[in-house]
């Protein structure tokens, strides 16, 4: 499986491939789940917007230590279980050749103990893993970099900026860790930041980026911030500031 299998749509596949039974989407357990069991606050069975260019299932693990304050998924940020692990597995069983690959989301999917263990699952069945993460804990993700094909890592600000957006003091360290575990790794990556020009103003973003393309980063995005998925952001990235991004690196996106 590679991403350029991506290209042709999950009902094409589906059209062209051989008759299977396919299990429905896992719903949420409607028992309690052991203590034990993995948090898994959330699932989507098909998307092609976390992984770039791969067909993914995404895996939302419910924990994070860190308290953004434009947090997206802010019901994934305290640990509890919703949906069971192994109706996860059945189901990406039946996806065998139909998906790319499996991508591991939050909430902070490194705070979740078995991680390790389901993603070695996950490659069992012969799909590609996905990692979305903001670096919370850089030994961890070192650990697990060898199992990985593609890191999303979440870049909340420039150094002086990290504590006011995550909430929690010395926040930047271990995300500056984990970006050099990464970039030494070799793995297919993606660094991307949250922006709105009230938290971090062009110059400083300009700087930010430049850093980054000197550390070796090659993917970087701007995500404008919005307040509701539904609605343009209230600030976009201006045009000039673009096509000095764009200068810095071989692939950049303003979302």
């Amino acid at each position: 499986m590679n991403a350029a299998s991506s290209s042709n749509s999950l009902a094409e596949r589906l059209v062209a491939g051989p008759r299977r039974a396919l299990a429905s989407p896992p719903c949420p357990a409607t028992r309690p789940m052991p203590r034990h069991a993995p948090a898994i606050g959330g699932f989507t069975p098909f998307s092609t917007a976390d992984w770039p260019g791969t067909l993914s299932a995404v895996v939302f693990i419910a924990g994070c230590p860190w308290r953004c304050h434009y947090c997206h998924n802010p019901a994934l940020q305290t640990r509890g279980a919703d949906y069971d692990w192994r109706d996860v597995q059945r189901f990406l069983a039946t996806r065998r050749g139909l998906l790319d690959g499996v991508v591991f989301s939050g909430g902070e999917p490194l705070s979740e103990p078995r991680l390790y263990e389901m993603v070695d699952t996950a490659r069992a069945l012969d799909f590609r893993i996905g990692l979305h993460t903001a670096g919370i804990y850089p030994a961890r993700l070192a650990a697990l970099l060898p199992a990985l094909d593609w890191v999303g890592l979440d870049i909340k600000a420039d150094a002086a900026g990290y504590d006011a957006i995550t909430g929690r003091r010395n926040s930047a360290g271990p995300a500056v860790q984990s970006l050099a575990h990464l970039l030494a790794s070799g793995c297919d990556a993606e660094c991307r930041i949250t922006w709105h020009p009230d938290w971090l103003d062009e110059p400083r973003l300009l700087a930010l980026a430049t850093e980054l393309s000197g550390r070796g980063v090659h993917r970087f995005a701007v995500q404008n911030a919005r307040t509701d998925a539904t609605r343009a952001a209230p600030a976009r990235l201006s045009t000039p500031m673009q096509h000095a991004l764009r200068a810095l690196f071989p692939s950049f996106e303003c979302r």
